[in-house]
């Protein structure tokens, strides 16, 4: 047979096609998925840093935080939260070696209700990556989007010009206040949503543009953009690909490996479902939330109320058990008393460590907890990784 081969045209994927007005972000627990995947940028989270914490690769890491904590001396609560925020920061320092863009750290959540403390906390560890060479434009920090946290982000993008990264966010009254305060990032929850009103509603299945997850981060942001906030929107927590589908062209959305996976395998047609220019036509008017109004509108919100609280409280025994690999690997720095106040110098005291028995060390002790992080990849970069990870 002569004459030349017939070319099929490749159809793009819905990923492919998803990347065409989404920054996408792979949510994964694979460390090495950053030399794979090549991100823009890189979120941790202490699941991330607790699971690392107790790797022989990075016994390193671990010994020179302990070192530093020793080193500037102090109670010993002092000393461990030393210690803690130098391994944050030589964690975020190791990944900003592998992405051009930035890396989220975040500050201990048991300060979650203390403005000061956070702020405080939030510019020592920009004070830590600054003596490591790294400019406070390359970091972003996590804060808990309680009325404080928010507080907290206003005054750190204002006055000290770092930037924010709003977690734990369930509630409209949530997402108006940040963008009140003008912080850099939020990170609206779609999965956590709709795992709640499962679990506390007759209705048990949804179709995609009726999610309530969906609908939530597609009222915040038609908002944002209708009123013209600067405040980047990254839908997070995804438990199928039509929750994705259905928030396509929103600013950012973290994916997780699996779902990346069914996405590359998909050759459906996808088109943008949330742009600008639509949601000037949204009937959505403008809020402005003073502290009571927020509590009062937040407090409406039965599913917020309750994933918010539920999301500090987790976070804050992660810290716990941070505290408690520090305490095996180095016994001379052992943690406060139960139930103490962290003050306003971002001195936070370490709770009582939980009942659950001694806490394994070394490799093996990754067997009690599994880790994630985020990965923002650039528009042009992405593929598919099947490492499971524990969903948002």
């Amino acid at each position: 047979m002569s004459g030349s081969p017939v070319k099929r045209q490749r159809m793009e994927s819905a990923l492919e096609q998803l990347k065409q007005f989404t920054t996408v972000v792979a949510d994964t627990g694979d460390f090495h998925a950053i030399d794979e995947y090549k991100p823009q940028d890189a979120t941790t989270n202490p699941s991330l840093i607790l699971a690392a914490a107790q790797m022989p690769a990075y016994e390193g890491l671990l010994d020179e935080a302990i070192a530093y904590g020793k080193k500037l001396g102090g109670s010993q609560e002092e000393q461990i939260k030393n210690a803690m925020d130098k391994l944050f920061v030589l964690f975020g320092a190791e990944i900003l070696k592998k992405v051009p863009g930035r890396v989220s750290t975040e500050v201990d959540a048991r300060l979650s209700f203390d403005k000061d403390a956070m702020v405080a906390r939030a510019r020592r560890l920009i004070e830590l990556y600054q003596e490591a060479g790294i400019s406070k434009d390359q970091v972003l920090i996590k804060l808990s989007s309680t009325w404080e946290g928010i507080q907290a982000g206003k005054e750190l993008e204002e006055q000290h010009g770092i930037h924010c990264n709003m977690t734990l966010l369930f509630s409209f009254a949530q997402a108006v206040a940040c963008a009140e305060a003008g912080v850099t990032l939020i990170s609206p929850f779609v999965g956590r949503i709709l795992d709640w009103h499962v679990a506390n509603t007759d209705k048990k299945a949804y179709e995609p543009l009726e999610d309530p997850g969906v609908k939530s981060v597609t009222k915040i942001y038609n908002y944002y953009k209708k009123f013209g906030y600067k405040t980047i929107v990254m839908g997070a927590s995804f438990r199928n690909t039509g929750e994705i589908k259905a928030l396509a062209g929103c600013d950012f959305l973290t994916i997780s490996p699996k779902l990346l996976g069914e996405l590359l395998k998909d050759n459906s047609k996808l088109a943008p479902m949330l742009s600008a220019k639509a949601a000037q036509a949204s009937d959505l008017e403008k809020v402005h939330l003073d502290e009571k109004a927020f509590r009062w509108l937040h407090n409406e919100d039965q599913m917020a109320v309750e994933k918010l609280s539920d999301g500090i409280r987790k976070f804050a025994a992660d810290a716990v058990k941070l505290e408690r690999v520090l305490m095996v690997s180095a016994p001379g720095l052992e943690p406060g008393r139960a139930g103490a106040s962290p003050g306003d110098s971002g001195v936070s005291a370490p709770l009582a460590a939980p009942a659950e028995g001694p806490l394994p060390s070394g490799p093996q002790g990754l067997s009690w907890h599994l880790s994630r992080f985020s990965l923002s990849l650039p528009r042009n970069a992405c593929s598919a990784q099947r490492t499971e990870s524990s969903p948002e």
